[in-house]
């Protein structure tokens, strides 16, 4: 137990405080989803019948979500607030600015784009994907060799996720929807990534788990974006939809997602009891492996901020923070990839929004893989680089030193 959980035993009602505190953002967060599910949605996908939610409604949530966040790290920043509840504060904001880029994206109208608004033609994919995966396979390899000679993992990894841009054009026609290589690709990818984690960051992340508060932030920052990423990309939704089911249909069928096919359990349930809204979750091991992976990276850097900031504190630092700025930056950019395409609808119309759609989202653009492929190297990245950083002897604040 950390010297700042210790409290004497003439004073029980502290142990009783804290685990209240640490609930609070939780029963926010469930009161707040709870509130908007009792608002009359929309009747169709894109559209609101009177009195229901738009895609305004998100808008505003994730700019109050935002404002949450902004605000609480400020505090943080000037000393208004002890890092405990700084940390709260910021899992409030991040969990209200998700709940509001989920109901932008649920109530937004989707935009079709015809193959005349492609920037240019998918006869490029190939050489694209080749190229591209060539050439991180290439670099990995010189890099690796150069800069870092003992470490062959780093190289492993990046001809790995060279495999994984170029595989759809590697193997010719149907046989890449279910050859051995595509599955290995996809299954070897978590322990190759688990491997390079537990190897170079192991003990400083058991270490920072030991701190409760930076273990509830890490998983509660991995929980809501899983949560985020699942809804974004459409496999979990409570908006009705053209064509729903009227009666509770549960199937498991084939479908492709992340380089093979997978077989995927879908289950659409009409209107949830006491709520009654409609329920949608499909469920693949493709899906659980990406989205798992991700939420895992992210939910560790969150971890070892939350930690980061709790030692800053201890040692009477406050000029410390930005150092957390470069992580915090990395998982915005690898989690606001979805929303492009429609946030560019709103901003330039669907002439500039047709060629972010066909570069990044067509499941068949390398470049899309490419987005996929360098969440995995940024988070994992960014999570290294912060350990070998906290492990700096010139740095007057670590991470290393654990409860």
């Amino acid at each position: 137990m950390s010297p700042e959980e210790r409290h004497p035993r003439g004073d029980p009602s502290r142990g009783q405080t804290t685990r209240i505190g640490s609930v609070r953002p939780l029963s926010v967060l469930l009161a707040a989803i709870v509130t908007l599910t009792q608002v009359p949605v929309a009747s169709a996908h894109g559209t609101t019948g009177s009195g229901g939610l738009s895609q305004g409604h998100g808008v505003l949530l994730a700019f109050v979500g935002a404002v949450i966040l902004g605000g609480f790290i400020l505090l943080k920043r000037t000393d208004r607030i002890t890092s405990t509840t700084a940390l709260y504060g910021v899992f409030v904001g991040i969990s209200i600015t998700a709940l509001g880029a989920i109901l932008f994206e649920g109530l937004s109208p989707d935009p079709t784009y015809t193959a005349s608004s492609m920037p240019f033609p998918r006869s490029w994919y190939q050489p694209l994907a080749l190229l591209s995966g060539l050439g991180i396979m290439v670099a990995s390899f010189i890099v690796g060799w150069l800069r870092w000679p003992s470490r062959p993992r780093y190289t492993f990894l990046g001809i790995l996720m060279g495999l994984w841009i170029s595989y759809p054009y590697l193997i010719p026609g149907l046989a890449s929807d279910t050859h051995p290589l595509g599955y290995a690709i996809v299954l070897g990818t978590p322990i190759l990534v688990g491997y390079v984690v537990w190897k170079d960051a192991g003990s400083v992340i058991r270490a920072v788990m030991r701190d409760p508060v930076a273990r509830r932030f890490g998983i509660g920052v991995g929980v809501v974006l899983a949560l985020f990423f699942v809804s974004i990309t459409g496999y979990l939704s409570f908006f009705p939809e053209e064509g729903f089911p009227e009666e509770v249909t549960v199937v498991v069928l084939p479908a492709i997602y992340q380089l093979v096919s997978w077989p995927t359990l879908e289950i659409a349930i009409p209107h949830l009891p006491f709520i009654h809204i409609p329920f949608f979750l499909a469920l693949s091991p493709g899906q659980v492996i990406v989205v798992g992976m991700l939420s895992a990276l992210i939910g560790l850097n969150a971890a070892l901020i939350a930690r980061h900031w709790r030692v800053e504190e201890r040692a009477g630092m406050t000029e410390g923070t930005a150092g957390s700025a470069a992580i915090v930056g990395t998982c915005t950019c690898g989690c606001c990839g979805p929303l492009v395409a429609k946030i560019a609808v709103l901003a330039a119309g669907p002439s500039i929004a047709a060629p972010l759609y066909w570069v990044f989202v067509d499941s068949a653009s390398p470049l899309s893989a490419v987005f996929i492929v360098g969440s995995f190297v940024l988070f994992t990245g960014s999570l290294i680089y912060s350990v070998q950083a906290a492990r700096q002897p010139d740095q007057s604040a670590a991470i290393i030193p654990a409860d």
